[in-house]
């Protein structure tokens, strides 16, 4: 009667046992269907990390740093000025350079009225021109006059019907127009010659106007130099961030393109997120992105998908991999992904540049 019992008993716990694996294994291999549709809607990486804008300051001319406004770590809004240089050699400067702009501009005066008088010359030539047409016209006319009263006296002479004074008197009178005519016509040409040489001299001293035009403007090009120098001696922030990075004191001598200071942005951060080149087949831009920060456990930020890089990672490194020579070993590689957060104003969670994050992008079913 024991040994039945022993038996059924031995029997219930195979039972008992085979259903409990087989429970395990169900539950198993249900949990592992429904992790597979997990990963296959949820795309997650720990190779992520929160990147943003860093805008280093450096001086864009040479000098002596005169006073310092900012602290590590500091805020700042953009705008602030940061930095002053001493201005006292750029002021300078900016005398020398209006000093020279203003001596060009006062011999362009000088040549803009000597232009006035050679044109007022000019113009009293040609005057003094149609005067000496006039008389010409008319010396012309007395000329014609005496030649036809002098052939007249010639006939008349010839048939005695004048008398000799009367002849050498047209003949002296034909003789005087003719002289008379000629210095008129010399008198014109004169002229004529002294217009042309005039126009000449007013073309003369109208291309140096033009090249003191070119001057003048090559002396405002300094000057506009100068005042653009000057305006460097005062550097401003050049977006809202905090200050880092600070490697200037007062009376230091910096040179053009030192750096001075950075400022990291915290408006424009995002995540640079390392996925496995395995991992990227469905994803797109636009996709919503879960994002957990080491620095807040428990605390969820969303994002989503900006953009996809042309290449690895590797592939942009200092030393990119040569894979044609050695021996080969394949290697996943991983791909950077930019992820952009949503619009979070959170002042108790402030990520910043460097941190640690896990994003997870969700796919949508097909």
């Amino acid at each position: 009667m024991e040994e039945k019992t022993q038996k059924s008993n031995n029997r219930k716990r195979k039972i008992l046992a085979l259903i409990v694996f087989a429970s395990m294994a169900l539950i198993g291999l249900i949990a592992t269907i429904i992790y597979i549709q997990y990963k296959k809607t949820h795309i997650t990486t720990d190779n992520a990390f929160i990147d943003g804008d860093i805008y280093t300051i450096a001086s864009k001319i040479p000098g002596t740093v005169k006073a310092i406004h900012v602290d590590t770590n500091q805020f700042v809004k953009k705008g602030t000025l940061l930095l002053e240089i001493d201005p006292s050699d750029y002021e300078v400067k900016i005398k020398e350079a209006n000093a020279g702009v203003n001596a060009e501009k006062a011999r362009l005066s000088e040549i803009d009225a000597q232009i006035t008088a050679e044109k007022t010359r000019l113009s009293e030539l040609l005057s003094i021109l149609d005067v000496a047409k006039a008389n010409l016209e008319m010396a012309e006319a007395t000329m014609k006059q005496a030649e036809s009263d002098k052939n007249r006296a010639v006939n008349l002479y010839k048939k005695d019907s004048i008398s000799k004074e009367r002849y050498e008197k047209a003949m002296t009178e034909y003789l005087v127009s003719v002289a008379k005519f000629k210095s008129a016509k010399e008198e014109l040409n004169r002229y004529q010659k002294a217009i042309e040489t005039q126009k000449s001299v007013i073309k003369q001293v109208e291309a140096l106007r033009n090249a003191q035009s070119s001057l003048i403007k090559e002396k405002e090009a300094k000057l506009n130099t100068a005042e653009l120098n000057y305006s460097y001696t005062k550097i401003y922030a050049p977006s809202d961030g905090y200050i880092t990075k600070k490697s200037v004191e007062v009376g230091n001598q910096i040179q053009t393109g030192q750096p001075l200071m950075a400022i990291v942005s915290l408006d424009d951060i995002y995540v640079t997120a390392n996925y496995k080149e395995t991992q990227l087949e469905r994803v797109k831009p636009g996709q919503r992105v879960k994002i957990k920060v080491d620095t807040y456990p428990g605390k969820v930020f969303w994002g989503k998908v900006d953009s996809i890089m042309a290449g690895t990672g590797a592939v942009f490194s200092l030393f990119p991999p040569e894979n044609a020579t050695g021996n080969y070993v394949k290697v996943v590689q991983r791909i950077p992904v930019k992820i952009v957060f949503e619009k979070n104003s959170d002042p108790e969670h402030i990520l910043r540049i460097g941190m640690s994050v896990v994003p997870t992008i969700l796919i949508e079913k097909e």
